[in-house]
């Protein structure tokens, strides 16, 4: 009998990646030949390449998708259509049976291509409302998936389920004593992880090396500051080991860390509640973005799993006061995200997706 075949398609940040990273050992698994479709030159080309050599990965043109005015806004439906015309060549020759999106804006011209082709095409949305990619997917899509039950409101009641959180199965493998050797650590002083996303943040950064002399005295810290944005000048310093960026290593330092300092992504805050982590977040600002992380932030601290600090009010007074406070509140934290609904399994999602297949 013939393989099965799926293709893959989400990117432009490590959240647009992430589950597909989670659901593709999965897949293989299952015996599906498994393809991914992304953008030229984004992160999930490095990703997907470095974790699954063995899944071909095809690049295509893509274009942003501005809510804002830019003379971009001209040029780049033109490089839309062009990703369109690619990924249908790409389908026409992989012939899946079906395709699963994560977002991000080179999603857009794969599940129209999808649609021209005849091919059902599963989407998921991680925020608590649609981003601008699923909302334009939506009306060429057979299903959505969400993780958010709020999120559900924005969609159409008979094409999209709420399935909770989905974890890589490797998170939870990460181990305590390998991330504090990695960073020269002892296991007797609390570990601050500090992270601002795939890209980095360059006001958390700031805000944590104006307070590391006094941090340093309570936290050994973790700091993943982004490609690009490491200071030379704090390689030495006692108890402080800053990474630009990590892949297989995440596991374990987030094993080793007892606090983790966020930006707000959906993918990256489930992961924390899954591990029990207290966590200060720091959604982007709504003029940096759609607002979707203060949404989640929000979400999150009403139901007792964060702490949070917008973007807005950040300074080194309030960021080392946040701190304080997520220390006070570890334990209720930890209490409270130890009752919460065990996440679904790769393995779980993958069978949700494939029972769309042709």
């Amino acid at each position: 009998m013939k393989q099965q075949t799926i293709i893959l398609t989400g990117g432009g940040t490590a959240g647009h990646v992430s589950l597909n990273q989670a659901i593709i050992p999965s897949l293989l698994k299952l015996g599906y030949d498994v393809h991914y479709i992304g953008s030229e030159q984004g992160i999930e080309k490095e990703l997907i390449g470095e974790a699954f050599p063995q899944v071909p990965f095809y690049g295509i043109s893509s274009g942003k998708l501005r809510r804002y005015f830019s003379m971009k806004n001209f040029t780049d439906p033109f490089r839309v259509l062009a990703g369109v015309m690619q990924a249908f060549r790409i389908i026409k020759k992989v012939k899946p049976q079906v395709i699963f999106s994560k977002g991000g804006f080179v999603s857009v011209p794969v599940v129209m291509a999808a649609k021209m082709s005849g091919i059902p095409v599963v989407i998921h949305e991680s925020d608590v409302t649609p981003g601008l990619a699923n909302k334009i997917a939506l009306p060429f899509s057979s299903h959505v998936f969400t993780i958010f039950e709020e999120t559900l409101q924005h969609l159409p009641q008979e094409k999209a389920t709420c399935t909770g959180s989905i974890i890589r199965q490797e998170l939870f493998s990460g181990d305590k004593a390998k991330g504090l050797a990695a960073c020269g650590f002892t296991p007797e002083k609390p570990v601050l992880l500090v992270m601002g996303g795939s890209l980095g943040s360059v006001v958390i950064n700031e805000a944590l090396r104006h307070n590391l002399p006094e941090l340093l005295q309570t936290f050994q810290i973790i700091h993943l500051c982004g490609k690009g944005n490491s200071d030379k000048a704090l390689d030495e310093m006692p108890g402080y080991k800053q990474f630009e960026y990590v892949t297989t290593e995440l596991p374990n330092l987030l094993h080793a860390a007892d606090f983790i300092v966020s930006r707000a992504g959906s993918n990256s805050i489930f992961e924390f509640l899954a591990l029990h982590k207290p966590m200060l977040l720091i959604p982007l600002s709504a003029q940096k973005s759609r607002g979707d992380q203060i949404l989640n932030a929000n979400l999150f601290k009403k139901q007792g799993y964060a702490e949070v600090l917008e973007e807005e009010a950040l300074t080194k007074e309030t960021f080392i006061k946040s701190i304080h406070t997520l220390v006070s509140r570890k334990s209720e934290m930890v209490a409270t995200m130890e009752k919460t609904q065990t996440p679904k399994t790769s393995e779980e999602m993958a069978k949700l997706i494939l029972q769309y297949k042709k």
